[in-house]
């Protein structure tokens, strides 16, 4: 599988390349290289894992391959690798030529992939008309709407992915309904305000911790580092780490699954010990300085 698709990205960078000494217009596969903002995360979380990324040059495709070739076969493997997923733009078509960073390619397009697309087949037509070979060629119109039959075929592979996703998501929680209450081991895949989201190793599915329902206390979320720290535990909740969950609904129709975090890694149970059922009470920072300042203001009124 790898020799076939190493023989494809050949083809693709092939049929770029002679329409670019043709001078005929193609639709190009671009994935532009990410932004700073991106890279300064991305970063962040290689430094606290104890890893580097070489700050103040250009980035390449091999320092990022170095990275995860680092982090391979460590505890911090997982983290990194979906980091530096979520680091990378969204590949998209155009006319113009902005390289291929994932690949370190730069010029690439899809001449030839394992699902035949409508850019595969502007290319065909383009290298019909460059060389001559009839008359099913790019026409003029074509052509002239180059640029906006790349926008459309961008946004339409991006609705078919999604509608992908959303079919999957469902498969797995009808597959999962009937073990509701059941515990799963998992690792945590993103971090958000609202909670964390558990790929569970058992089915690759994700579900929802939350916020919540972790323990009894604020949690302060960091964007960049992709973290929940809770404000009177200290308990660290980031991206890669190990937990095991109960799984508290499963809803086929949307596909969405609702978790419960038992235990994180070897931090052990949210809340600890001493954690009290019941409802759940949110503290927020300075909510207690505050009760505190009005009951004072209160003693003082009275005393006048």
């Amino acid at each position: 599988h790898r020799l076939i698709e190493e023989f494809m990205i050949l083809a693709n960078v092939a049929a770029a390349e002679e329409l670019i000494r043709l001078r005929r217009p193609l639709l190009f596969r671009v994935h532009e290289e990410p932004s700073p903002e991106k890279l300064d995360a991305l970063r962040e979380v290689a430094e606290a894992s104890g890893f580097t990324l070489a700050k103040g040059q250009v980035l390449k495709t091999s320092h990022l391959n170095r990275l995860l070739a680092q982090a391979e076969g460590t505890e911090f493997d997982e983290l990194l690798n979906i980091s530096t997923l979520r680091s990378m733009t969204q590949a998209y078509y155009h006319p113009e030529n902005f390289g291929h960073f994932g690949l370190a390619l730069k010029s690439y397009a899809h001449f030839t992939s394992p699902i035949r697309r409508y850019s595969d087949l502007i290319v065909h037509r383009a290298l019909i008309l460059g060389h001559g070979w009839g008359k099913d060629g790019l026409s003029p119109a074509d052509i002239e709407t180059l640029e906006e039959t790349a926008t459309h075929i961008s946004e339409t592979e991006r609705r078919s992915m999604a509608a992908e996703r959303d079919t999957t998501d469902r498969y797995l929680a009808a597959y999962l309904a009937d073990r509701v209450g059941n515990e799963f081991a998992g690792r945590i895949s993103g971090v958000t305000r609202f909670g964390c989201f558990v790929r569970l190793d058992e089915t690759g599915a994700d579900g929802l911790i939350p916020i919540r329902t972790i323990g009894r206390e604020f949690f302060h979320y960091d964007a960049n580092a992709q973290t929940l720290t809770g404000a009177d535990s200290g308990l660290v909740i980031g991206i890669g780490q190990r937990v095991t969950v109960r799984l508290a609904e499963a809803v086929p129709v949307t596909g969405g699954l609702m978790l419960e975090l038992l235990e994180i890694e070897a931090q052990g149970r949210p809340g600890g010990a001493q954690a009290k059922r019941g409802k759940r009470v949110m503290r927020r920072p300075g909510a207690a300085k505050a009760k505190a300042g009005k009951l004072k203001r209160k003693v003082e009124r009275r005393r006048r």
